[in-house]
């Protein structure tokens, strides 16, 4: 009796299982994705529709904080450091809240990523912006019947972060370093190669046997551009000296290297560098 009993439990529970039926959701996932100059900006959502409620002063009341949108938080990403309305927001991930009014919005990015709804605990301390935008009528007969967000009016250096929904429209104005990032792109590429660009060419000239001498020219340029070479950089110059001829400077730089190497505590550059000045006469 037992067994015919747990024979019939597992198979009302696997007919159970294999009954499920796949619906769609009531306020479905929808992910944005805009490069604004030089900055990606992806956003994440879920999209309520109307369904011929009045959604502004009734299903989102005014003056009240709005989760903006349906389900989990709604989540913007940056790339890089941006500004809204004067202010620093880094690089990041941030949730975005709303207190929808009749006539303007506030409009908050939040710290906090995970979780639905509004926050509990509201905390102004994990404000990083707050925007307060005027909220526009759409134009007589027209209507938008999903949850909307979009980003408009690019140009290199800014967008407008679009909110719509119902007969309202909000927009907050965002700031990205397009001019910064390419002025410095421009003086790097201008400026010629870095000491970065001349250490990586020695290293790989001197690692595939090739001109050692030209090896040795790229390595010297690259130690007179760094302020203070580390004790491994030092190391490869040493090395690349010693094989293009000349012990003198070999002996001289892998000195520094052993005591640099010392004062960081790296023991296996101290021995390397022990051993090569006993091997090239320097101890």
């Amino acid at each position: 009796m037992k067994k015919i009993t747990l024979f019939l439990f597992v198979a009302l529970a696997s007919f159970s299982l294999e009954a499920q039926i796949n619906t769609p959701a009531p306020s479905p996932a929808s992910k944005l994705m805009q490069t604004v100059g030089l900055t990606d900006v992806t956003i994440d959502y879920s999209r309520p529709s109307m369904r011929g409620r009045t959604i502004f002063g009734d299903l989102v009341p005014y003056d009240k904080l709005w989760r903006t949108g349906a389900n989990g938080y709604t989540l913007v990403t940056f790339s890089t450091d941006i500004k809204i309305g004067g202010q620093d927001v880094k690089a990041g991930t941030y949730s975005v809240f709303t207190k929808p009014g009749a006539s303007s919005w506030e409009v908050f990015f939040y710290t906090d990523t995970q979780g639905g709804g509004t926050p509990r605990d509201w905390d102004d301390s994990k404000v990083v912006a707050k925007a307060n935008v005027p909220a526009i009528k759409m134009p007589e007969g027209v209507v938008i019947e999903t949850f909307t967000i979009t980003i408009d009016d690019l140009t290199s250096n800014s967008a407008n972060l679009g909110m719509m929904w119902s007969d309202i429209y909000v927009a907050v104005n965002f700031e990205v370093p397009t001019d910064a990032a390419v002025e410095k792109d421009i003086a790097r590429a201008l400026g010629g190669p870095s000491a970065g660009d001349y250490y990586a060419a020695a290293t790989y000239y001197s690692s595939e046997g090739k001109d050692i001498n030209k090896a040795k020219e790229w390595m010297d340029k690259a130690m007179a551009m760094t302020e203070k070479p580390a004790f491994w950089q030092l190391r490869q110059q040493s090395l690349i000296q010693a094989k293009a001829g000349d012990k003198k400077g070999a002996i001289a730089t892998a000195k520094k290297s052993l005591a640099a190497s010392k004062e960081a505590g790296n023991m296996d550059y101290v021995k390397m560098n022990t051993d090569s000045l006993k091997e090239w006469g320097g101890m």
